[in-house]
């Protein structure tokens, strides 16, 4: 007897039959013609899904015959399952098998103890033709875990890649409906959010928690932010933050946020909330800054506007308290501009280096600059710590109390007055500057 051909299958649950030939049964019914004896087709019909046309044994209608015992299928395949079933080739991204017209790579055209007709069930239907590691790995998906692909990827066609039933986040939302409803109204979202879930975390499984697709926050992160590992990698000075276990996600949402940077919080709070205590000790000291803002009502530019990141680079730095550029951590310093690149980030050079003015600084005694006379030195020149402090003071430009003068804290004795002011240092006499009247001082 000739080698019967396969017959055509249900792809899907929902299409509607032709006729009473193409209806899908779930009841072992035997076909009624001849074809099914002891001798031949025996057991043909008797599994739990039974296609329409097996169980109401019209085979036949897939099948023509060409003798007495020889039969041939109608159509190819595809075409074949087409007389019944709804085309499943008309979107933009077709399963091969559908677009190749071969059905039964998953279907069994005549009956199955799977439904659908499937030729296994689950994933390892899918497995027969993708790859199984996908359930490997330390941290495994959910839906792949139990065998559920089609939890995310539609079996025949769709209008997204990798046929999944929608747009990668929207299927992500399915589940993960609490991200949802958080992302919502927030001033700020990180790109990968915006463009798909997958470009931090593995779809199917991975080594690393919450299958993120490499090692720790800082990996991750750093492999689209390539410029803040230039800055991390080349630091000397490191921020202690950074050395947490974690390490980005310590200042950063990775998804959404309300403040600038993806920051948790706004950015000075965010600073606060570690620097609220002292650390170290002798040179490695930090003071508690939070105790220390609160003790002062004049404020430096940066700290009135809140963001220390003004004069700090908070992933790390070359310079003393990794600070963005130079500045002298000393109270004597030979005048170089080089050593003052961090304030004249913000000031003019000229505040240090024009010796005569009546505009650049209200510090002068009539046109004499005194910033020039204390900083613009060849030897032992006054740093700008040695008046100002950096943060804030309880005096008009955050004049200090006293200077930091080795290990003996100088009082500057500074008192501002309408048109100049005067400062008694130290053991030093007083002086006097008047920007109306110049003063001598002896």
């Amino acid at each position: 007897m000739a080698v019967m051909f396969v017959a055509g299958l249900l792809l899907l649950l929902s299409t509607g039959p032709a006729n009473d030939a193409c209806a899908l049964s779930s009841q072992s019914a035997p076909p009624k013609a001849s074809c099914v004896t002891t001798d031949c087709h025996g057991k043909m019909g008797t599994e739990k899904y039974v296609h329409g046309p097996v169980a109401t044994g019209e085979c036949t209608f897939c099948h023509k015959q060409t003798g007495k015992h020889t039969f041939e299928t109608i159509e190819n395949t595809g075409k074949l399952c087409a007389e019944c079933h709804e085309r499943l080739d008309t979107h933009k991204y077709v399963h091969a098998p559908v677009k190749q017209g071969k059905c039964f790579t998953c279907h069994d055209s005549h009956q199955s103890p799977n439904k659908y007709q499937l030729r296994a069930a689950g994933a390892e239907l899918c497995f027969k033709c993708h790859d199984r590691s996908i359930m490997k790995g330390k941290f495994v998906h959910g839906p792949v875990a139990v065998g559920s692909c089609t939890t995310c990827h539609a079996v025949h066609q769709g209008d997204f890649p990798k046929l999944l039933r929608t747009t990668v986040n929207a299927v992500c939302f399915e589940c993960h409906a609490d991200k949802a409803e958080a992302f919502k109204n927030k001033k700020f979202t990180h790109a990968p959010v915006q463009k798909s879930c997958t470009l931090c975390h593995d779809a199917h499984n991975g080594e690393y928690r919450y299958n993120f697709k490499a090692d720790g926050s800082e990996e991750l992160c750093l492999g689209c932010h390539k410029e803040k590992q230039t800055d991390i990698n080349s630091a000397t000075v490191k921020h202690k933050g950074l050395a947490t276990e974690k390490k980005c996600l310590a200042c950063h949402d990775p998804h959404v946020s309300d403040y600038v940077k993806q920051l948790t919080m706004q950015p000075a709070d965010l600073c606060m909330s570690c620097h609220n205590r002292e650390y170290g000790t002798g040179a490695t000291r930090v003071a508690n800054m939070k105790a220390m803002l609160d003790a002062n009502t004049d404020f430096h530019g940066p700290i009135k506007q809140k963001d220390c990141s003004g004069c700090h680079n908070t992933h790390g730095s070359k310079n003393f308290r990794i600070l963005r550029e130079n500045f002298p951590p000393v109270f004597y310093a030979g005048y170089n501009p080089e050593n003052y690149k961090l304030c004249y980030m913000c000031h003019e050079k000229s505040l240090a280096e024009d010796e005569r003015t009546t505009k650049l600084t209200a510090f002068r005694n009539g046109d004499q600059n005194l910033h020039f006379v204390h900083v613009n030195k060849a030897v032992k020149g006054r740093t700008c710590r040695a008046c100002h402090d950096a943060h804030a003071t309880n005096n008009p430009r955050h004049v200090r109390d006293t200077v930091p003068f080795n290990a003996w804290k100088l009082p500057v004795g500074f008192e501002k007055t309408a048109d100049g002011g005067r400062c008694l240092p130290g053991c030093h006499k007083q002086f006097t500057y008047d920007r109306k009247h110049a003063v001598k001082n002896q």
